[in-house]
């Protein structure tokens, strides 16, 4: 495998392909949704997390809003597989098929094209700040922009309040 990529190289590839992103260098890490939020003083939907899932041992990118959990049904319906067969990829997969390590995966610039699927919640912020490569590099883009350089199918990703797993009292 060649080197783990990073902000200069998803840098370049934003140059390369004309999207209107910037990248945000951070004094502190943002290995996480809340730690983005918290250090850029934005609600935790505005921070886009770019997960990767295995369908069928097929990856899958979906990106989705922070203040979301993922359900697996539509993800699985959309592919025609049971639930049990989409599995969120572990961090050897992450970084073997994006190129990026678990925690600042952005939504594109990845080492293999992987097809993407766009959380519609997405589309409540003008703004939405994601990965930019590591855990101290944020990516500033519009939902809009998101969706035209991934080449997203926009769908309905997230999990109803009924179907959180519940916390013991």
């Amino acid at each position: 495998m060649s080197t783990t990529y990073g902000p200069a190289d998803l840098a370049g590839y934003i140059t390369a392909r004309g999207i209107a992103a910037e990248l945000i260098p951070m004094a502190v890490e943002t290995p996480t949704v809340p730690a983005a939020a918290a250090a850029l003083g934005v609600e935790v939907g505005q921070i886009i997390k770019s997960l990767l899932f295995l369908v069928r041992e097929a990856p899958v990118l979906v990106i989705a809003s922070g203040d979301s959990a993922v359900d697996r049904r539509p993800i699985a319906e959309r592919f025609g597989v049971g639930k049990k067969q989409v599995k969120l990829a572990d961090p050897d997969t992450v970084l073997r098929l994006t190129g990026y390590l678990a925690g600042g995966v952005p939504p594109f610039g990845h080492r293999t094209m992987l097809p993407v699927l766009l959380d519609r919640r997405v589309l409540a912020w003008p703004i939405v700040y994601g990965g930019g490569g590591d855990d101290h590099t944020l990516l500033r883009i519009t939902p809009q922009e998101l969706a035209r350089a991934t080449g997203a199918t926009w769908a309905d990703l997230a999990a109803a309040a009924n179907d959180l797993p519940t916390q013991p009292g």
